[in-house]
């Protein structure tokens, strides 16, 4: 059977496929010559950036003259294909500009922008040999009209001297001694100036580095000094300010390349994949996990509590509904790509928030998945286990949020945790993303039931990438392959559920923006009225802002942050619990003194445990470490482990016990 033949735009397809693999490797290699000062390197980096750049105008030029009728069989979606290949060449052409700033020989000290350039005589070769006269003719002008501004600038150059020494921090600076004269060849305006000094070196410099010499003579007098220390101050000041020029963003973009650019370059993953934008925020700090969100939020006024009210009916916390309300189900994740050869997969999960299509409205909620190696591009959850499951691994979650945006949906992002076999560096991924809005077009709660959601590439701020684009590109014309396409697209099934009166109830007590695991609401509950009582039954005035003496408020937030810690919990208020009777679980003060009493024989001692190692994401042997200290610890109770001379306490501090409730709570913000 004779192969099948390949169409036009096929061809300009693999053509763009194997730009951007020589792009990424030349992107490699001038990273690894990065202050390099061997010109050699960069004159050959600069010819092959500009072979690259013809390479994509030529590719550009034939597929915009493509016409359907060229193709020798009938393409499915020709005309979008055409726009997304022709998009693909205009990023990486923006990409190949922004490469020849840094790679520029004209930035390089000791080198001339003539250097890589043909010359007449190479031009007449090429005529003979049938290559178009009037285009060479046309680069030959621009060349000569480059080598005439270089040296109209070096005629019009001004000549400063240098206040103190500068050392080149990138390719294409200049390093300058204190003292040394400099010819200024061009003043740009972000602050850096193109130089030459006496050796004939040219490179950027600092402005502020610079001032105009007093006479031909070189001494200063007493006066002059002080005007120098002065400019000195001014330097120091504005260095930093200098230093994020739109010149070092250009080449921070191209030079300083992360880790999932390099697994790209290597063809380890897809290439909808990106580094993880949710990850990235829950190591930014507190801002965005659970421990922050539960505390109580101030008013505008900051003189009062914006979500958390006393209700003297009842003598406990005033419930309060929010907007949206609602547990929700995670159900599995299908056909998920997974990486290559030489990346190891430490954790699969989905990490989810409020989001409102610019900003995260909550703390951000991690859900693990469990797998089967014979089927890895299937994820699962809430996976059948004796005993309690653990947080981390439950399915079942809640949301809260208050925002009153018209786009207010959650956000679901499918990750990875991964080590380099070859390096042993740990990173976390985005596999993908999807969003399930909330509301309709008229403000209507969308119908509680099961969502089969599209996984798209990219982060959730690029609109139209594919996980797999390869997977897109088979789709033909007939409908029933498009079908077939479609059913190997990545999908997240969810599902929305109606709460009952007892799960209403419970998350009504909590804060109005949250996130978390459902197995936990009850424990959750239960601190906010144990807060409750000590912020508003118990305090002397409201404006009483002493520190409170309490080590359940001071520390309990800590373990939403350690959900080991939080299953240990669970476990030991659900055989507390049990064994009260049904008369003893409507008392709500019998039940906030059982809350108070099992943390404190429970939790409360291992959060200051030196046995207990501190927690580390998606770290087996760690988190071992930490079950079967927590496992060792939970039998024998907090006073006997306390007292025994085989346990170890980590040196004490006033806030494991006192409550500063000024400290933690977050001010009101807009919704």
């Amino acid at each position: 059977m004779a192969p099948k033949k390949k169409g036009p735009l096929q061809t300009v397809q693999r053509n763009t496929d194997d730009i951007k693999k020589q792009v990424d490797s030349l992107i490699l290699e001038v990273r690894q010559f990065k202050g390099s000062t061997e010109s050699k390197a960069i004159v050959e980096a600069s010819e092959r950036c500009t072979h690259l750049q013809r390479s994509v105008e030529e590719t550009l030029m034939t597929l915009k003259k493509l016409t359907k009728a060229d193709e020798p069989a009938p393409v499915g979606n020709y005309e979008q294909r055409k726009v997304d290949e022709e998009n693909r060449l205009n990023r990486i052409q923006k990409q190949l500009q922004a490469l020849a700033l840094t790679v520029s020989p004209a930035q390089k000290p000791g080198t001339s922008q003539s250097a890589d350039l043909p010359s007449s005589s190479q031009t007449e070769e090429e005529d003979d040999a049938g290559v178009d006269s009037e285009e060479e003719e046309s680069e030959e002008e621009e060349e000569e009209d480059e080598e005439d501004e270089e040296e109209d600038l070096e005629k019009q150059a001004e000549t400063f001297i240098a206040i103190s020494a500068f050392t080149a921090e990138q390719v294409g600076d200049l390093t300058v001694q204190k003292g040394d004269r400099l010819s200024v060849l061009s003043k740009n305006p972000d602050g850096w100036w193109l130089a030459q000094d006496s050796s004939g070196n040219k490179g950027l410099v600092p402005k502020t580095y610079l001032k105009v010499p007093q006479g031909e003579e070189e001494e200063e007098d007493s006066e002059t000094e002080e005007e120098s220390e002065e400019e000195m101050d001014e330097v120091s000041k504005t260095k930093q300010s200098n230093q994020k020029s739109a010149w070092d963003v250009v080449r921070k973009e191209v030079l300083e390349m992360n880790a999932t650019d390099v697994l790209a370059a290597m063809g380890a993953i897809p290439p909808g994949f990106r580094p993880s934008t949710l990850s990235n925020l829950l190591n930014e700090g507190k801002t965005y996990r659970g421990s922050y969100y539960l505390q109580p939020e101030l008013s505008q006024s900051r003189l009062a509590f914006k979500d958390l009210f006393w209700d003297p009916d009842t003598g406990t916390v005033r419930p309060r509904a929010s907007r949206t309300s609602l547990p929700l189900t995670l159900w599995s994740c299908r056909m998920i790509p997974t990486p290559g050869v030489g990346v190891q997969v430490l954790s699969r999960h989905v990490r989810l928030c409020v989001f409102d299509g610019a900003k995260v409205l909550s703390n951000i909620h991690t859900v693990r998945a469990s797998y089967n190696s014979k089927n890895p591009k299937t994820w699962t959850f809430s996976p059948r286990m004796v005993g309690i499951l653990p947080c981390l691994l439950d399915g079942d979650c809640f949301v809260r949020s208050d925002s009153q945006s018209p786009d207010l949906g959650i956000l679901f992002e499918l990750g990875v945790t991964y080590i380099r076999n070859s390096t042993g560096e740990r990173g976390d991924l985005s596999c993908g993303w999807a969003f399930l809005r909330l509301f309709d077009a008229s403000g209507v709660p969308v119908p509680h039931r099961t969502y089969e959601l599209s996984v798209h590439g990219g982060t959730p701020y690029e609109k139209g990438v594919d996980v797999d684009p390869s997977i897109t590109r088979r789709a033909a014309g007939s409908m029933l392959q498009q079908m077939m396409v479609s059913r190997k697209q990545p999908k997240l099934v969810v599902k929305l559920k109606s709460p009952n009166a007892n799960t209403r109830a419970s998350l009504n007590l909590l804060p109005d923006t949250l996130v978390g695991s459902r197995c936990s609401i009850q424990l959750l509950a239960m601190y906010r009225q144990v807060l409750a009582d000590a912020l508003l039954r118990d305090r002397l005035t409201m404006q009483n802002a002493d520190l409170i003496c309490s080590p359940v408020l001071a520390t309990f937030p800590q373990i939403l942050d350690q959900t080991d810690l939080l299953d240990a919990l669970r476990s030991m208020w659900a055989e507390r619990e049990s064994a009260l009777k049904r008369s003893a679980k409507r008392d709500s003060e019998l039940l906030k003194s059982l809350f108070v009493e099992v943390y404190l024989d429970s939790v409360f001692p291992l959060l200051n445990s030196a046995s207990l190692p501190p927690p580390r994401w998606a770290d087996e042997e760690q988190e071992n470490q930490r079950a079967r200290a927590i496992f060792s610890w939970a039998p024998q109770g907090s006073l006997a482990a306390l007292l025994s001379p085989d346990t170890a306490q980590e040196a004490f501090d006033i806030t494991q016990v006192t409550y500063d409730f000024l400290n933690p709570v977050r001010a009101a913000t807009a919704s």
